[in-house]
C-alpha cells in the first residue's frame, strides 16, 4: 500500500486547512486510516482515525476544530483542520492499517503562526 499525502502548508492562528492522503495498492475491505502528528522533540501522536465503516476517534486536543473524514471510493482519508493553533504546528502523517499490516504517508507539514 502505497500513500500520498498533501495539503500542509502555513496558515495563521484561527485559520483552516484540508489534508488529504490517497491510498493505492493493496487495500483490504476492512480498515482504519488516520493521521498522526510530530512537532518537534515530540513524540508521534494520533491525531485522528476512521474505521471503513466509518468510526472516528479523535485526540482531546482537536476535538470540535478538527474533522477526519474518508471516501471509501477514492480510498481517501481526509482531515478538515479548523480554528488552528500554533500548537497545532507538526509534522503530519497519514497511516493506513489493514488487517495484518500498516504503512505510513511520507508527512507533510502544517505550521500555523501566531
Amino acid at each position: 500500500v502505497q500513500l500520498q499525502a498533501s495539503g500542509g502548508g502555513l496558515v495563521q492562528a484561527g485559520g483552516s486547512l484540508r489534508l488529504s492522503c490517497a491510498a493505492s495498492g493493496r487495500i483490504g475491505s476492512i480498515d482504519v486510516m488516520g493521521w498522526y502528528r510530530q512537532a518537534p522533540r515530540k513524540q508521534r501522536e494520533l491525531v485522528a482515525d476512521i474505521t471503513s465503516g466509518g468510526s472516528t476517534i479523535y485526540a482531546d486536543s482537536v476535538k470540535g476544530r478538527f474533522t477526519i473524514s474518508r471516501d471509501n471510493v477514492k480510498n481517501t482519508v481526509y482531515l478538515q483542520m479548523s480554528s488552528l493553533k500554533p500548537e497545532d504546528t507538526a509534522v503530519y502523517f497519514c497511516k493506513y492499517a489493514g488487517r495484518y499490516n500498516e504503512y505510513w504517508g511520507q508527512g507533510t507539514l502544517v505550521t500555523v503562526s501566531s
